[in-house]
């Protein structure tokens, strides 16, 4: 679906490719940048840790939150975010948000339009100010629907309700602030699909890249994405590499937990080569590293 300008707050898909311009990929026909699938899949795999560094090396200091509660413990979300932006209800504002949304064609209640617009690879990341009393905006029938087009979880500011039938959802690991029996919908107003939003410390726009494992989520600016992914694989080499090396005696952890002479740069050059079709993580991007002797 391509969403109209029915809510104040919203991004049209000009404005959103004008507040994102260092993204120079595909883009969703609302604007948000497309992260191709395979750089989604290869961050599964990257720390938060990592991330965290190569975000803060690039300028980008507030891209982590953390004290979430997670539904499914132990799980990783990872996709594209879709984001909401939500208020305490105001009448005359909602009764407007109202309108446009039946002449833009939504259908239902205003908290099931962001679910609608969710398609494979999406996560959807609300701002709802960390409401826990009447701060469900999803029960156990909207996590399912949201799954059923996502594939995904979600990050949501707000407490959910329904726990034992969301945790039940395989693959429907998401990021929430608690649990509560109580529902939103009466106390408030969704006020911008496809906007900037925060999330505690984090700002988050459309098209990040969301990565959430046991420490919090971090969104990762989509011109950025590749390169963390990289850079994370390098280290994981690097680190398999000096453990192997390590536990077989060739080198000490001085020379190790160092920077590598020639000869220990050499060796792991040699190392990579013999193991290219073993090794977890794509031939093309270990022939790339090998070719651009980038670390």
């Amino acid at each position: 679906m391509i969403m109209e300008k029915f809510a104040p707050l919203n991004l049209s898909p000009e404005e959103l490719i004008a507040y994102t311009p260092e993204w120079q990929g595909e883009r969703f026909a609302d604007g948000r940048p497309r992260v191709p699938d395979d750089i989604v899949a290869r961050m599964r795999h990257v720390t938060i840790t990592q991330a965290w560094g190569v975000l803060r090396g690039a300028g980008f200091n507030h891209q982590y939150e953390d004290g979430w509660q997670c539904t499914h413990p132990g799980g990783v979300l990872c996709g594209r975010a879709l984001t909401a932006l939500y208020m305490p209800r105001r009448p005359d504002m909602r009764q407007v948000m109202e309108t446009r949304g039946e002449q833009a064609g939504q259908i239902g209640d205003q908290i099931s339009w962001p679910i609608d617009a969710l398609v494979p690879g999406d996560v959807y990341v609300a701002d709802v100010y960390g409401k826990i009393a009447e701060g469900p905006v999803i029960g156990e029938n909207l996590a399912t629907a949201i799954l059923t087009n996502s594939g995904n979880g979600v990050v949501h500011d707000a407490a959910v309700r329904d726990l034992e039938g969301i945790e039940e959802l395989q693959g429907f690991t998401s990021f929430v602030r608690g649990w509560h029996p109580s529902f939103a919908s009466p106390t408030i107003m969704l006020v911008g699909m496809n906007c900037p939003v925060r999330l505690g410390l984090a700002t988050v726009m459309p098209g990040d890249i969301v990565l959430g494992k046991r420490e919090g989520v971090i969104f990762i600016p989509p011109h950025l994405a590749e390169k963390l992914v990289t850079t994370s694989e390098v280290i994981r080499l690097r680190d398999m590499f000096g453990m192997q090396r390590l536990r077989e005696g060739k080198y000490t952890p001085g020379q190790i937990d160092t920077r590598w002479a020639d000869d220990i740069e050499a060796d792991f050059s040699l190392w990579l080569e013999e193991r290219i079709d073993d090794l977890p993580i794509p031939r093309d991007a270990i022939k790339e590293l090998l070719k651009e002797r980038t670390w």
